[in-house]
């Protein structure tokens, strides 16, 4: 009997070590229209753009107290704006070293990553708006390569955002078809290293309109979508226009606006399409936690507009105020 039981007991503890290990690798993935976390409960993302991890390093910015800043003000993600100018300037590995610190102090701070390719522009032409963001297809589908072979095994990198800003504005011509084609190939290069990955992927319009998928989603499982709803994208009234261009996807997938944000038209670094008040944040907010759409705020920043601080002591700007507040009021939910 004695036997018997110590044998019980070595399978208990076995299975709980196994439990454990499974618990810890454990990702957030996709089901329904939902984000699901290692627990097995529904996620909603409130969070914050971080700035380029560069720009930050080269500001000593990059560090501790910044994201410790973040989790006061209530993220529960944050977002990497990983721009390939920035990238190659400062180096592919010392910028990941420090995206590597960035993680960690994320971890620390209870706040999931967005790993966020920040380019505007089409590229299947490799055609861009800004020398900023110029970069390849194939340089595309390295950084990928190595943010899947890097993270994979690493479930605080909670989604991978393939390409920031797609747009044929001024940057030659491609269809929806090809794009979702080529976001689906580098999908299938991120899960030849990583099969778990959560991808996010946006639609034309600098990431705002989301119309074609009701005809043409991605054909890839564990994905959600993206969209960038400032508020001069629209007049108003918005709802019923954010519910065709964009909102009606989040009744049949994940949806996460990865860029939100407005100052007002006499702050610093105001442009179309940014410019409004306090009326945006309460009808976005009021509309998300109708749909269930998840979002983080541009930008945790002190120059890159519309920015949430105006100093490195971290005073919030005026939709500062606002989201720092709606943050903290959600915050646990």
């Amino acid at each position: 009997m004695q036997r018997i039981k110590s044998v019980l007991a070595v399978t208990a503890l076995l299975a709980a070590m196994m439990a454990s290990c499974t618990d810890s690798n454990a990702r957030v993935h996709v089901e329904g229209n939902k984000f699901i976390g290692p627990d097995g409960n529904e996620i909603v993302f409130r969070g914050l753009c971080f700035s380029d991890p560069v720009k930050l390093v080269r500001e000593n910015q990059w560090n501790e107290r910044y994201f410790a800043e973040a989790a006061d003000w209530g993220a529960n993600v944050v977002r990497f704006a990983v721009h390939p100018s920035n990238l190659n300037s400062l180096g592919w590995e010392k910028t990941f070293q420090a995206m590597d610190q960035g993680i960690a102090w994320a971890k620390k701070y209870g706040m999931y990553v967005i790993m966020d390719w920040h380019s505007i522009g089409n590229l299947k032409e490799e055609r861009y708006t800004s020398a900023m963001y110029n970069t390849t297809k194939a340089e595309t589908f390295r950084f990928w390569r190595t943010v899947a072979q890097r993270y994979k095994d690493e479930p605080q990198v909670a989604l991978y955002e393939l390409f920031n800003e797609p747009t044929v504005n001024g940057t030659g011509p491609c269809t929806w078809t090809e794009w979702k084609q080529l976001q689906e190939q580098i999908i299938d290069t991120i899960r030849a290293y990583n099969p778990d990955a959560l991808c996010l992927c946006a639609g034309f319009n600098w990431a705002y309109d989301l119309t074609p998928v009701a005809d043409e989603p991605i054909l890839r499982p564990n994905v959600a979508y993206v969209s960038h709803p400032y508020p001069m994208k629209r007049d108003q009234p918005w709802e019923e226009q954010w519910e065709k261009d964009y909102g009606y996807v989040a009744d049949k997938y994940p949806v996460i606006c990865t860029e939100i944000g407005y100052c007002l038209e006499n702050e610093p670094g105001a442009h179309v399409p940014v410019m409004s008040t306090d009326i945006y944040g309460e009808h976005i907010t009021r509309y998300f936690e109708k749909k269930g759409i998840s979002f983080t705020v541009w930008c945790f920043d002190t120059s890159w507009a519309p920015m949430l601080i105006s100093d490195w002591n971290f005073t919030p700007t005026t939709q500062g105020r606002f989201f720092k507040a709606y943050l903290q009021s959600r915050k646990g939910r």
